[in-house]
């Protein structure tokens, strides 16, 4: 099988939930029997030139009619013109993280150009339940044509945290993840003692990256906020060892793979009831939360469970105990690519001379 992602997929400088995403099936789906041909093109997908779209109408021409095809969906969703003629000779299947009208200030007509593409597309696989139900009900989708993949936690030693205080955001620094709300929502809570990393890529949005900035300064907390930009893998297993509690404040989330990977260390969460997040966080065992959610864009709600979390020991020693149980209950990566090669495998079948339909 073929698969195509974005060039970059692997630069430490430009982490993204969807680029590990990515390089975990490409990895784990030789194991499930396939043999897998990856294609990596360059371009500012969703928005690529026309260079770009060159190299991808040759890297899906490149494949044999009727090839399985499985396509990240940041670099298909944005351009049918070149995906929906490709589609109707392979077996293409979409891969979706969130869908493109979801990015917090999306052009609209970006929802358009998606629901061309998705509707050629032989399967679609999103990465959270809530996530297909939103594809099928915003674009019309065919239920048995959306699947579920849910993405994987990598194991990960216990963090052993400090006394509290130390609050951590992992994620680019964008209007969809809610950064400047956090930092106001940590602006109410100045009289308690805290410190604040945003960890994450600083490029994608560098007016909003300015706004933050600003904001920090602002309020005078230059001291107690650093945008850390984006972590190698070994920098970021350092910080999260560290971390007391993960704070997640996203306008749109899919699934929200920082949460699990919070959990798998045993670290609470803090975070918008967006999206498919809250079944991300889940329950431990006995049904506890392992950690707190907020009505998205809430700042009264973010800042009120700031304050309770830094002022109330015997709270964070209940929702560390919940989030200790929780990380027994995580399914590893194997799992997804488990459910992803069944709907690929499906579709080769199909693909057999006299096959049923």
């Amino acid at each position: 099988m073929h698969v195509v992602v974005p060039a970059g997929i692997d630069d430490p400088a430009a982490p993204s939930g969807g680029n590990r995403y990515d390089r975990h099936v490409c990895r784990g789906l030789p194991d499930a029997g396939w043999a897998v041909h990856e294609h990596a093109v360059a371009g500012g997908w969703p928005r690529p030139d026309a260079v770009a779209r060159e190299a991808l109408a040759g890297a899906l021409a490149a494949v044999p009619d009727g090839g399985v095809v499985l396509v990240d969906g940041l670099v298909a969703c944005g351009v049918p013109e070149v995906v929906v003629p490709a589609a109707r000779r392979l077996a293409l299947v979409v891969l979706l993280h969130l869908p493109l009208g979801d990015e917090a200030g999306a052009a609209p007509e970006l929802v358009e150009r998606e629901r061309a593409t998705l509707r050629a597309a032989s399967a679609v696989v999103a990465t959270s339940p809530w996530a297909a139900r939103r594809l099928v009900a915003l674009h019309g989708l065919p239920a048995d044509r959306v699947h579920v993949a849910k993405p994987g936690a990598d194991p990960a030693p216990l963090a052993t945290g400090t006394d509290g205080t130390l609050l951590r955001s992992v994620g680019a620094v964008t209007p969809t993840k809610g950064h400047d709300l956090l930092v106001a929502a940590l602006a109410a809570v100045r009289d308690l003692r805290f410190q604040c990393e945003l960890v994450g890529p600083l490029e994608r949005d560098p007016g909003h990256v300015a706004a933050v900035r600003q904001a920090i300064a602002r309020h005078g907390l230059g001291d107690r906020i650093r945008l850390r930009g984006p972590l190698a893998p070994a920098a970021l297993d350092e910080a999260y060892a560290t971390t007391d509690l993960l704070v997640l404040p996203s306008r749109a989330e899919a699934y929200g793979m920082v949460v699990t990977e919070a959990l798998a260390r045993g670290i609470p969460v803090l975070a918008a009831d967006v999206g498919g997040v809250a079944q991300t966080l889940g329950t431990a065992p006995d049904g506890r939360i392992p950690g707190v959610l907020v009505p998205p864009g809430d700042h009264a709600k973010l800042t009120a469970a700031l304050r309770r979390w830094l002022s109330e020991p015997d709270l964070r020693a209940r929702l560390h105990d919940a989030a200790r149980a929780r990380r027994t209950t995580l399914d590893g990566w194997e799992v997804t690519t488990r459910c992803l090669a069944a709907v690929l495998s499906r579709l080769a079948l199909d693909q057999l001379p006299g096959t049923p339909a």
